[in-house]
C-alpha cells in the first residue's frame, strides 16, 4: 500500500520532518475553524487505498487538537484509506488514568475509546506518561521510546561526577534507563503533589553531594515537579547548574518563569510538541527520524521491537 502522511495543526514542523525522512511530502489539507468555533478538514487528495498515517500530538489546547485528529480520520475513511494510523506523539489526557478521588473522570480511557470510534486502527505514541494506558486501548498501540535519543544527545553535557535524578517515584524506571545508558549513578526524590501547580518534596535517597543534577522526566508541564526536585538536591549538597532532560517540553503556565528563575544550564527535550517562546535555555532533538522509522517499518509489517519501549 501507498504510504500518506497527513498533518494536523500541532505541529506541523515536526510532521515535515518525518515526511522527509521518508522521502515523501506531506498529504495536502484543508484544516479551518467557522466563526463558531468548529473545525472543519479536507483532505485534498485521493487515499484511496493508502495506509494513512495522521501526525498529530494532542498537546495544548488539547480539546481543540484531539478534535482535529478525529475529524482528519474520519475524512480519510470516508475517502476509502485502507489503513489509518494516529501518530500521536504526545498524548494528552494521560495523566488522568485513574479516579483519584472517587468521583473524576478517566480521562485517557475516555479518549482511548474517541480515538478507536475514529476508525483509527493503530496508534503511535512516544514515552507515554504511563506504560498502563496500553490497556485502555481496544487497539494496537505501538510505545517508541526517546530515551536512547536523548541520553546521546545530553552525554557531552554531564561529567562523571554526576547523578540521574527521579524526581519522583514515578520516574524511578525512567531514570534507572538514562543511568544506565550514561554510565552514572541515580537518586530519588520523595515528592507529594499539592495541587496541579504545587508539590512538595520530603528528601532524596542517594547521594547528590558534589555531584552534577541530571534530573530526569517523561515530560515538563507547569515545571512545579522539576523546580521542586531540583532545589531537594541543591539543599542535600549537589552542584548548581544541573541539567534536565524529557520527552516533552510542554512549559505550561508560569513554567517557564519559575524554572527561569533557577541556575538549570540545559532542558534537553524533543520536538514531540512546538517549543514554547522562552528565554529558558531549551535544546530540542527531532523524533523525525524515529518516527519516520518506525511508519516505513509498519508500512512493510516489520518488526518495531528496537523502536519500542522496553522496561
Amino acid at each position: 500500500m501507498e504510504i500518506t502522511v497527513f498533518s494536523g495543526s500541532a505541529n506541523v514542523p515536526m510532521a515535515e520532518s518525518v515526511a522527509r525522512n521518508l522521502g515523501i511530502r506531506l498529504g495536502r489539507r484543508i484544516l479551518e475553524r467557522f466563526p463558531d468555533s468548529e473545525v472543519h478538514v479536507e483532505v485534498e487528495e485521493s487515499v484511496r487505498g493508502h495506509d494513512v498515517y495522521l501526525i498529530q500530538p494532542t498537546s495544548p489546547p488539547s480539546n481543540e487538537h484531539l478534535m482535529e485528529l478525529l475529524l482528519l480520520a474520519d475524512a480519510c475513511r470516508r475517502a476509502g484509506a485502507e489503513r489509518l494510523t494516529a501518530v500521536i506523539p504526545y498524548f494528552g489526557y494521560a495523566r488522568q488514568d485513574r479516579r483519584a478521588s472517587g468521583r473524576d473522570a478517566v480521562g485517557a480511557r475516555l479518549v482511548a475509546d474517541l480515538i478507536k470510534s475514529a476508525t483509527i486502527e493503530r496508534v503511535l505514541a512516544v514515552d507515554l506518561h504511563t506504560n498502563a494506558l496500553e490497556g485502555f486501548f481496544g487497539i494496537p498501540l505501538e510505545h517508541l521510546s526517546a530515551v536512547a535519543l536523548l541520553a546521546e544527545a545530553v552525554k557531552p553535557l554531564v561529567p562523571p561526577e554526576s547523578v540521574v535524578i527521579a524526581p519522583d517515584l514515578g520516574a524511578v524506571k525512567l531514570a534507572r534507563r538514562y543511568a544506565k545508558l550514561l554510565g552514572l549513578p541515580m537518586a530519588i526524590v520523595h515528592k507529594t503533589r499539592i495541587s496541579g501547580e504545587r508539590v512538595e518534596t520530603h528528601g532524596i535517597v542517594g547521594d547528590v553531594r558534589g555531584r552534577l543534577p541530571v534530573i530526569v522526566d517523561d515530560m515538563i508541564s507547569t515545571g512545579a515537579t522539576i523546580e521542586a526536585a531540583f532545589n531537594a538536591s541543591i539543599a542535600s549538597g549537589s552542584l548548581p547548574n544541573g541539567v534536565v532532560v524529557s520527552t516533552h517540553g510542554l512549559f505550561v503556565a508560569t513554567g517557564a518563569e519559575s524554572l527561569g528563575a533557577l541556575p538549570i544550564r540545559q532542558f534537553l527535550v524533543t520536538d514531540s510538541v512546538m517549543p514554547p517562546r522562552s528565554a529558558l535555555p531549551i535544546r530540542s532533538v527531532s523524533l523525525g527520524r524515529l518516527i519516520g522509522e518506525a511508519i516505513r517499518r509498519l508500512g512493510r509489517d516489520e518488526s518495531l521491537s528496537e523502536l519500542l519501549l522496553h522496561e
